[in-house]
């Protein structure tokens, strides 16, 4: 099946985009401690940390803005680090999503 943003989000979960890059942010810090900084701090600070569960309810904080509005930083950190699943992730989040 194809799928073209431009045309529709059918068949496309943007939230579910953005959660897995988030997961992947959390496995890269876990396995590199010294990846995140005092950047990545206030970054996950604006994030509801039951994310998987409310991320897309109003009374949230909106993870995909959050992603998309800091897809250069994001990418710069999974590419400093090598981490391929990242870079994959936050690629398929950026061109369907952002």
């Amino acid at each position: 099946m194809s799928r073209d943003r431009y045309v529709t989000f059918e068949n496309i979960d943007c939230y579910l985009n953005a959660v897995e890059v988030l997961d992947a942010m959390h496995e890269l810090f876990t396995k590199n401690t010294e990846a995140k900084n005092e950047f990545w701090e206030r970054f996950l600070d604006n994030i509801d940390s039951n994310y998987h569960e409310v991320y897309s309810k109003a009374e949230c904080k909106d993870i995909l803005y959050h992603v998309c509005s800091n897809v250069f930083y994001i990418s710069d950190l999974f590419e400093e680090y090598k981490f391929e699943k990242g870079i994959e992730l936050l690629e398929i989040a950026e061109m369907e999503c952002c």
